[in-house]
């Protein structure tokens, strides 16, 4: 399946879009290198991963983007804390990422149904 027909693909490019927004102007350009390449890395790493022809890298791939996903969610809580992203804003955001978690769990477990179906 093309990543485009995702609504998981299509909410954790619309969160990565709306990070780099954030911080388009910000001046501490480590803080905002690291958190706009994990917002990037999550939808990336679902594209990369439907791509495979293997379920067990599919599904490489998407433990790849949660893992993305929860270095986001600590690089927000972080931002809140330091003054870079308005409490409500990150708790937005935080949001967003547990229901995008949520979805790339269940298209991994979709992977996992395929590839043992191909087995029976």
């Amino acid at each position: 399946m093309k990543c485009e027909k995702l609504d998981v693909w299509k909410r954790s490019c619309r969160l990565s879009v709306e990070i780099y927004r954030h911080f388009s102007s910000h001046k501490d350009f480590g803080f905002k290198d690291q958190i706009t390449r994990s917002s990037l890395s999550i939808a990336s790493n679902i594209a990369e991963g439907m791509e495979k022809e293997s379920s067990n890298e599919k599904r490489r791939f998407l433990e790849i983007s949660k893992g993305s996903a929860a270095e986001l969610t600590t690089q927000i809580y972080i931002g809140i804390e330091i003054g870079y992203i308005p409490k409500k804003l990150g708790f937005q955001w935080i949001t967003e990422l547990d229901n995008i978690l949520r979805m790339i769990t269940g298209l991994r477990n979709s992977c996992k149904s395929c590839n043992s179906n191909l087995n029976t």
